[in-house]
């Protein structure tokens, strides 16, 4: 079987990068779904923080996983991977020095790009999961991560939430994270095509979206046109995977068919209201 070197994965994310087209991602959450993507002509896939939650943890995306286990995950793809792999890390697991060792054991992993989000994580009790850190902070992250690492062909990704900011406020996240050194900038909650134009002119490094398929923001040739590179959809190969796991087990149990879809599933098994509860009871801060 064809193997490819790490760096060399890298490299071809770098010609993506450096290219005049938009790519999708495919959602590669184990070994056997790399093969397969690769097998199908993909040129890159990512390995996302919330599907590697379910995975590892079953858990809801509540920034439950450590480290490790991502870290852990993230080498058995890399061992057989035949295309470039962008990990989802998260918020790099803490602060800029957790950053640095997020680096460094994604970049042995075999892992051709990482993104790093600004977000505040984990969330407090009765905040909004979509609250950020400072600017200074942010930098900060992207600095520490272009330090640690020693292959200078592995993307560091900053990621930011363009849909809880002004449009003011977006730029001037992504032009001091571009000034930092940033290889690239993923945004997510763009709304269309005018709300990216007015971030996508004020940078000059490649973007990447998450567009959960958002019909607005289909037109390939204008993504491209913008500086997009790369576009994630979602993880939907994964969810397809639970509900057929679901159903192939009913089935063998000789029970009815279910008409529980995928994300109801997910939630079902997920308990997140479990969780809830929990943070409630030992994370509110009483007055």
């Amino acid at each position: 079987m064809q193997r490819t070197s790490h760096h060399d994965l890298r490299a071809q994310f770098r010609a993506l990068l450096a290219s005049n087209r938009c790519y999708h991602t495919a959602s590669v959450f184990d070994p056997m779904a790399a093969r397969i993507a690769a097998d199908l002509g993909f040129e890159v896939g990512i390995l996302g923080g919330s599907v590697a939650s379910l995975q590892v943890l079953a858990a809801p995306d509540f920034a439950l996983i450590t480290l490790s286990e991502f870290v852990e995950q993230a080498t058995r793809i890399g061992r057989v991977s035949r295309l470039p792999v962008i990990a989802d890390a998260d918020h790099g697991y803490g602060n800029a020095l957790n950053v640095m060792r997020t680096v460094v054991e994604l970049e042995r992993a075999g892992i051709a790009a990482l993104t790093l989000e600004d977000t505040l994580l984990p969330a407090q009790f009765g905040r909004k999961s979509t609250d950020l850190i400072s600017i200074d902070e942010g930098v900060g992250k992207i600095r520490a991560a272009l330090e640690a690492r020693v292959d200078p062909d592995l993307a560091i990704i900053a990621r930011t939430h363009a849909g809880v900011l002004d449009v003011s406020e977006v730029i001037r996240r992504t032009h001091a994270y571009q000034a930092a050194g940033a290889d690239a900038i993923c945004l997510v909650g763009v709304e269309d095509f005018a709300h990216l134009e007015q971030i996508a002119a004020a940078l000059s490094i490649p973007l990447m979206l998450v567009t959960y398929g958002n019909p607005k923001l289909r037109d390939n040739a204008r993504l491209a046109a913008l500086g997009v590179r790369i576009v994630v959809n979602g993880h939907a190969a994964y969810f397809a995977a639970i509900k057929a796991t679901y159903d192939c087990l009913r089935e063998q149990r000789g029970a009815e068919p279910c008409e529980l879809n995928a994300t109801e599933l997910t939630h079902k098994y997920t308990q997140p209201e479990d969780y809830i509860v929990w943070a409630r009871e030992f994370m509110e801060v009483k007055e």
